[in-house]
C-alpha cells in the first residue's frame, strides 16, 4: 500500500499549529493607537502620518517618505514623481500583480512587458534592453516573493539609457540587497502595508525616495494640504495648493498610528520568520525535484519577511510530473498548497484589446508610437511560470516540529513522484494562461 496519502497513507502533516500562520501580529498597543486616533477625531488630519513617515524613512534609510491610500497610489505617485506621462514608456515584468503597473495608463504612459529570471521569478535584466526605445522613462522592479531583484545589472542599465528606476517592494520590505535595504537602490520605491504584506498597517501604502524633485512631485500628486508654497522645485510652484492629479491619496491615521507601533517590532519578527523559512528548505536541501525559492545571504541579502513563499518545481527530476498533480497530493498530506503565482499581465485583455478610454484602439497603444505588443511573443519564463511554482508555508515562528512536518510531506510528495505520474492530467491549460490576476489553487 502506498504511504503517499492521496492513495490512502498517512498525512504527514497532523499537529494543530497554532498560531504559526497567523499574520499580522497586533496587540494591545495597536489598540490604544487606534483608540488614541479615534478619541481625538484625527483621523483625517496629519500629525500621526508625518511622525510615521519620518519614523519609517530613518528606518529604511531613505530621506523622504509620503504614505498612501493603498500600494496602488503609492506606486501611482511614484510614477508621477519619475515624470512619466503621455507617450512615455515604462519597462515591468509581466510576471507581478497588476496594481504594480496599471495606473501608468492613469498617467497616458505605455507599460512594456519584459520577462523574468528562471531562479529569482524577478525581472531578467538580460530582457530589458530588448524593451527600450527613445520613449522609455522608466524601470518598474518588482522584488518578487520577498527575492530580491538583480539591482546592481538593473541600475547599471539605468544609468546607460538613462533612465529611472522604480522599486515595487510590496513583497520585501524591510530585506537586503547585498547588504543595502530594499527600496532604497532605485531613484524611488514604493510598496503596500495592506493586511496580508508582511508589513501590515490595515490598509496603506508608502513612498520613498532621496531625491527632492521625486519627493515634490509625489507630494503635489495627490496630498492637497502638504503641496504648499514650501515647495521648490520650479515647474510645480505655480500650482500649489492643489493635487495635480486631481484626487485626494493621503493615508488615514488608524493606519499611520498602527504603522509606528508595528515598525518597532518589525525587523525582530521578520527575523524569525526568515529563520523559520530557512530551515524549512534547509530541511529539502537535496531532495530531487524541489528548488528553493531563496537567495544566499552570504553577501548581505535577505528575504525581508518571505511574503507569500513559494518553490520552484524541478519536472524534468520527477518523471515530468505536473505542478497541478505535486500540489494535489501535497493537500492530501495536510498541506494547503497552491500551484502557479500570478498569471502574466500582458496576457490580459486589458493589456492586449481594452480600449478604457475610448480611444479607438486598445489603450496600450493608443499612446506611444509602436506596437509594444509584439514584444509580449518573447516572454518564455512568463509563459511557463505558473507550470513550475508552487505556495509553500509562511512560517511566522521558529517551531521546528511543526516545520519539520510540513517539509517531510513536500519530500515525501516529490519521492513518491512515481506513482503519481500514473494519475497525472497535466496542468488544467483551460485554466493557465487567461489571465487571472491572483493566484492559482489547485483544489
Amino acid at each position: 500500500m502506498s504511504n503517499l496519502a492521496i492513495f490512502g497513507g498517512s498525512k504527514s502533516v497532523t499537529m494543530d499549529p497554532g498560531d504559526m500562520f497567523t499574520w499580522p501580529i497586533y496587540t494591545i498597543e495597536e489598540e490604544e493607537a487606534v483608540l488614541k486616533v479615534l478619541r481625538e477625531r484625527a483621523m483625517s488630519a496629519t500629525a500621526i502620518t508625518m511622525e510615521f513617515e519620518k519614523e519609517f524613512a530613518k528606518w529604511q534609510g531613505s530621506k523622504y517618505a509620503l504614505a498612501y491610500t493603498n500600494g496602488t497610489m503609492s506606486l501611482t505617485a511614484a510614477m508621477f514623481g519619475v515624470g512619466l506621462g503621455v507617450g512615455d514608456e515604462i519597462i515591468c515584468p509581466s510576471v507581478t500583480y497588476w496594481a504594480t503597473i496599471l495606473s501608468a495608463y492613469t498617467l497616458g504612459a505605455t507599460p512594456v512587458f519584459a520577462d523574468i529570471d528562471p531562479d529569482t521569478l524577478c525581472v531578467d535584466p538580460r530582457d530589458i534592453e530588448r524593451c527600450i526605445s527613445d520613449r522609455t522613462k522608466a524601470i518598474m522592479v518588482v522584488h518578487y516573493l520577498s527575492h530580491p531583484a538583480d539591482m546592481d545589472a538593473i541600475m547599471a542599465i539605468a544609468a546607460k539609457h538613462n533612465i529611472k528606476v522604480i522599486e515595487d517592494h510590496s513583497h520585501a520590505q524591510g530585506g537586503f540587497y547585498k547588504g543595502r535595504r530594499i527600496g532604497t537602490i532605485g531613484h524611488v520605491s514604493a510598496t503596500s502595508m495592506m493586511t496580508g504584506k508582511s508589513f501590515a498597517v490595515g490598509e496603506g501604502g508608502i513612498l520613498t525616495t532621496d531625491d527632492q524633485t521625486i519627493y515634490e512631485r509625489a507630494l503635489a500628486a495627490c496630498h492637497y494640504e502638504r503641496f504648499n508654497d514650501k515647495i521648490i522645485t520650479p515647474e510645480l510652484k505655480p500650482y500649489n495648493g492643489l493635487p495635480l492629479l486631481g484626487m485626494k491619496g493621503r493615508v488615514n491615521q488608524f493606519s499611520s498610528a498602527i504603522g509606528l507601533v508595528q515598525l518597532k517590532y518589525y525587523d525582530e519578527r521578520i527575523k524569525e520568520i526568515r529563520k523559520a523559512m530557512n530551515y524549512f528548505w534547509d530541511l529539502l536541501e537535496g531532495v530531487p525535484g524541489i528548488q528553493a525559492h531563496r537567495i544566499d545571504e552570504s553577501d548581505g541579502s535577505n528575504m525581508a519577511g518571505w511574503y507569500i513563499a513559494h518553490g520552484i518545481l524541478k519536472s524534468d527530476e520527477l518523471g515530468g510530473l505536473s505542478v497541478t498533480r505535486f500540489c494535489e497530493a501535497l493537500c492530501a498530506e495536510g498541506v494547503s498548497c497552491s500551484m502557479g503565482v500570478n498569471n502574466p499581465l500582458h496576457t490580459h485583455g486589458i493589456f492586449k484589446s481594452a480600449d478604457i478610454y475610448n480611444h479607438g484602439m486598445p489603450t496600450r497603444i493608443a499612446n506611444t508610437s509602436r506596437d509594444v505588443r509584439e514584444l509580449d511573443r518573447e516572454l518564455p519564463q512568463s509563459r511557463i511560470a505558473n507550470s513550475r511554482t508552487y505556495s509553500v508555508p509562511w512560517f511566522k515562528h521558529y517551531r521546528p516540529e511543526v516545520i519539520q512536518e510540513y517539509a517531510e510531506a513536500y519530500k515525501k510528495v516529490a519521492l513518491g513522484y512515481k506513482e503519481l505520474l500514473e494519475g497525472d492530467k497535466g496542468n488544467n491549460e483551460e485554466t493557465m494562461g487567461i489571465g487571472r490576476w491572483f493566484f492559482y489553487k489547485s483544489t
